[in-house]
């Protein structure tokens, strides 16, 4: 059953309902300057007529409401190794490279459907989780990797929708946007966002439409991979992003215990504010290239970080003005310093952040932003109790034409939120009917609503911790996204932002041509990031070793050989008569063992039948052989009788 925030549409979780503008608001890169030059590469007509077909075997699929392990075990008698290749032929050969495309149209299709038609949300909900099994197993059926990369899960389509073309997207953008874990879970998925994690796989910045292998992973010479545009991998500005976030850290530590008595800043204090600066205007450019569904959880924590930190220096800017033994410059200064304090838990928070695509603060994230959205039902009730009380205790306090004890009632019922009542005082305020409305608020909060967010927390906790590999993947995936899509042409990342706005932007952009402009970039890029190329030359010059070693023995350009490996070229099971030997003993786990006794009592029926069939046509024909002679003999002897 769909969970009652899913019902009210306010799930972050798979059973949201995604249209268009769900699909843009987990989506953190530039799509409107991407649609304007990418289209489909198949005519959405034909992408349409492709979904509906799948669509309609799904519906006949699964008619009517079943278990769920019936749809999702391996094996499964309903999703059969026909229905999966009949779901492949659906766009014929032409069109077969939308297949999964075209089921991550149905699952959003489906989950659409679930919430409009609450009478069939499970039924609907049960055809979505068919789109992903079908999809997971068309992906992990390819073995030509090329193919599965470039064509079926990088490639954009487009559908019809109200007769226009929708936004382009791929197999890897709608499965992340719709958190389609399975599909997202699958190996084929996973290897692809290896490939655009390490870089080895990104868009044309020329061209959208296309994404294109990098040319040099095999290449051994460090000077080769001495490159500024391969800080454009994820896996690299990730790691820059976590350093920059760790010299952050440091610089306000610095600066929080080291209070300057006369109010001036000194350079660590600089250094912290110039690239608080750096951060906002990063922020300020995504919103711009993104609009309003850029916005996010950590994007609004930082936002109120940085906030902070802008509070914080203006005070200090205004404790300046005054003289330096004044008391007004003191002042300011200390107040300044207190809100600066106040920041100490978000910016070591913030290295959450970055921090999530290691397995264990993955999976902690995505169960604390599910218990986030859980929090809504909650602080929904909530507000309408302390709204109903409050006016309550206001009316009390006003009977006697004066109010004096508001402030302590909304004290009071603070606390009764945080778990610690405050009964004292209540006894004479407006008796007895004060008291009896502050024990009704303090039960309602702490027995009833309290309980209800910790179930709540219980359940979002629960639900994550059983899908906490898929949930991790579904993290990592959509972080890998948030580099590769519509890459910028220049990677300048915060604080060296600041160098391009300043240094590059403002003074010779609106006026440069683009080449030289272009060629000046190139070459600021490699000064500022030459310290961080010399990792990245390192790191990549020892895994081209790999690459080409693996590309000598025919093998992927990531495999890595382990220890089982190690024989594998030398062993012949089949030779040995060893492969002969374990499939005569192993079961088969394709049936159910109630499945296969049937069957073989079906075989061996069918065998009897055909033995006594056997038995009874040979008595027929002794039969009619005793009964030819007896005739033949009856003739004899009436022709002798004839004769005589």
């Amino acid at each position: 059953m769909p969970s009652f925030t899913t019902l009210l549409g306010l799930s972050g979780g798979p059973n949201n309902d995604h249209d268009v503008a769900d699909d843009f608001r987990h989506s953190l890169l530039a799509h409107t300057r991407l649609h304007q030059d990418v289209h489909s590469a198949i005519p959405p007509k034909r992408v349409t007529a492709v979904a509906l077909r799948l669509k309609y075997l799904i519906e006949q699929t699964v008619p009517c409401e079943l278990k769920e392990t019936q749809i999702t075990r391996p094996h499964s008698e309903i999703i059969t190794r026909n229905v999966v290749q009949l779901a492949r032929e659906a766009g014929g050969h032409e069109d077969r490279a939308c297949v999964v495309f075209c089921l991550l149209v149905c699952l959003r299709w489906f989950k659409r459907q679930s919430v409009l038609e609450l009478y069939d949300a499970d039924l609907n909900n049960l055809r979505a989780e068919a789109c992903q099994v079908i999809a997971k197993t068309i992906i992990e059926s390819y073995e030509d990797h090329d193919y599965l990369f470039q064509e079926v899960l990088l490639k954009r389509f487009s559908i019809l929708k109200n007769g226009k073309e929708s936004p382009p997207s791929n197999v890897i953008e709608k499965a992340v946007d719709l958190h389609a874990t399975r599909i997202i879970g699958s190996s084929g998925f996973q290897k692809c966002i290896q490939y655009l994690w390490k870089g080895w796989v990104a868009q044309d910045v020329n061209d959208p439409m296309q994404f294109v292998s990098y040319k040099e992973m095999a290449n051994k010479s460090w000077w080769v991979h001495f490159d500024h545009d391969r800080i454009r991998a994820p896996r690299y500005q990730n790691l820059f992003q976590i350093l920059v976030s760790l010299v952050y850290l440091i610089l306000y530590t610095i600066a929080i215990n080291t209070v300057n008595a006369h109010g001036g800043i000194d350079v660590e204090e600089g250094l912290l504010y110039l690239m608080t600066l750096s951060f906002i205007a990063d922020e300020f450019s995504k919103f711009l290239k993104v609009g309003i569904f850029y916005l996010s959880f950590w994007n609004v924590f930082n936002l109120l970080l940085y906030g902070v930190l802008c509070i914080s220096f203006g005070l200090r800017m205004t404790a300046l003005t005054y003289g330096e033994d004044s008391e007004q410059r003191k002042h300011y200064n200390i107040i300044s310093y207190n809100f600066l304090a106040c920041v100490a838990p978000m910016i070591w928070s913030r290295m959450l952040l970055y921090l999530d695509s290691i397995r264990f603060f993955g999976a902690m994230l995505v169960v604390l932003k599910v218990m986030m959205f859980e929090s809504i039902i909650f602080f929904a009730l909530l507000v309408v109790v302390i709204i109903g009380f409050m006016q309550g205790f206001i009316g009390l306090d006003n009977a006697d034409t004066v109010r004096d004890d508001t402030w302590f009632v909304m004290e009071a019922m603070v606390r009764a939120i945080l778990g610690s009542p405050e009964f004292d005082g209540f006894e004479n305020f407006g008796h007895p009917f004060g008291q009896i409305l502050y024990y009704m608020f303090t039960f309602i909060v702490m027995v009833i609503l309290l309980n209800i967010l910790i179930a709540l927390y219980g359940q979002a906790y629960s639900d994550i911790t059983e899908n906490a590999i898929d949930e991790y993947l579904a993290l990592f995936a959509h972080k890998t996204l948030q580099f590769v899509r519509a890459p910028d042409e220049n990677v300048f990342l915060p604080p060296f932002n600041l160098i391009e706005i300043f240094g590059l932007i403002i003074p010779f952009e609106w006026w440069m041509s683009k080449r030289t402009y272009a060629w000046l970039n190139d070459k600021v890029m490699a000064v500022v990031y030459s310290p961080f190329m010399v990792l990245i030359a390192f790191v990549e010059s020892r895994e081209a070793k790999k690459v080409a070693a693996n590309r000598a023995k025919g093998e992927a350009d990531d495999d890595e050989t382990e220890e089982w490996e190690e024989l594998q070229g030398e062993l012949d099971m089949e030779r040995e008569g060893w492969n002969k030997k374990v499939l005569d003993t192993v079961p088969d786990v394709e049936e159910d063992r109630a499945c296969q006794m049937v069957r073989r009592l079906q075989k061996e029926v069918e065998e009897l039948k055909k033995i006594v069939l056997e038995q009874r046509q040979e008595s027929a024909e002794g039969e009619d052989l005793l009964l030819s002679d007896e005739i033949e003999g009856l003739t004899e002897s009436e022709e002798s009788n004839e004769a005589e």
